[in-house]
């Protein structure tokens, strides 16, 4: 009773963070001012000028949403927590909220001279990112089983397998965006985009157990 009243009030914090971090990417983006329209034609452009702000609102927010779905699915499969867990997953909200600064820092930048250092910056938030979801798969396992035989070892590692890959690529995508900034913003982009057609095209991990073991 205690293990799953923890596990349960882990997920409400965690459910809580994540929507205040999706709640503060909107907040970045700001309504032309008033005294600085004159026109209908003033307004449209204006609105026309946000598009960084709304690009990198909305890869934010697939990318934040698509984490907590995956978090969802693997909490769900978990019997009790740990200490460990617990700051592991503290850490992993942290990359979480960090994303509406990088998010705002990109959207300022990104249609200027000084796009790199954004677009690197943002890269790295991901990298750090992959990082926690690399200790927060660790601790299922250390310094105590967290889960049942629900979730099986093979599924575990083919998680881990591609914490791995996504770790691989956004550190590389980091590297190579000091000297081609936009090509690897794309491929980060791209790779968001998988993780989210794979969320939706593939059973949940929870669904996919519950029928491997009816």
């Amino acid at each position: 009773m205690l293990e799953s009243k923890s596990l349960t009030r882990l997920e409400a914090f965690s459910d809580g963070v994540y929507a205040i971090a999706i709640t503060l990417l909107i907040l970045e983006i700001k309504v032309p001012p008033f005294h600085e329209i004159h026109s209908n034609h003033d307004l449209v452009h204006a609105i026309l000028e946000l598009w960084p702000s709304f690009f990198a609102f909305l890869f934010s927010f697939g990318a934040i949403l698509v984490q907590w779905i995956f978090q969802q699915n693997i909490v769900n499969l978990l019997v009790k927590s740990s200490g460990r867990f617990l700051y592991v997953n503290g850490f992993l909200l942290l990359t979480i909220v960090f994303f509406p600064f990088t998010t705002a820092f990109l959207a300022e930048y990104i249609n200027t001279d000084y796009a790199m250092p954004a677009i690197v910056f943002y890269n790295l938030n991901t990298v750090i990112n992959s990082f926690a979801w690399f200790l927060f798969y660790r601790a299922i396992d250390k310094p105590i089983p967290l889960r049942d035989s629900l979730f099986p070892d093979e599924l575990l590692r083919k998680i881990k397998r591609s914490n791995y890959f996504a770790m691989a690529v956004y550190t590389l995508t980091t590297i190579m965006a000091i000297w081609f900034p936009y090509t690897c913003l794309i491929i980060n982009i791209a790779i968001w985009l998988l993780w989210i057609k794979l969320s939706l095209s593939k059973k949940s991990t929870k669904t996919a157990v519950e029928e491997k073991i009816a």
